[in-house]
């Protein structure tokens, strides 16, 4: 399965521990933020003019707030400690480049 670009594709899954919490299009949601718990600690994720990050962390290195918006490459926003990661949704077809 291969991950679609903005320019493909606006769908994200917000993943916590492997399991899906939210299947979003963010280029139809408003601005607003989303607060995500994990063991006494939390994660402010900011939706804003079509774009994703985590704004605030309670994680002890910050990597996931340093990495800012999720960009085109299609690399994910990792949270390692609170094991929640952003990424943009698998391709609906399930075929990668070469299929």
């Amino acid at each position: 399965m291969r991950v679609l670009s903005p320019q493909e594709n606006t769908r994200v899954d917000i993943l916590q521990d492997g399991a899906a919490l939210y299947h979003l299009d963010i280029s139809q949601e408003g601005n607003r933020t989303i607060s995500i718990e994990y063991q006494g600690r939390t994660n402010l994720i900011e939706i804003c003019d079509g774009r994703i990050r985590v704004a605030e962390a309670d994680c002890p290195d910050q990597l996931c707030v340093q990495m800012g918006w999720l960009q085109n490459s299609g690399l994910p926003v990792v949270c390692l400690p609170n094991r929640l990661v952003i990424q943009y949704a698998q391709s609906p077809d399930g075929l990668d480049a070469i299929s």
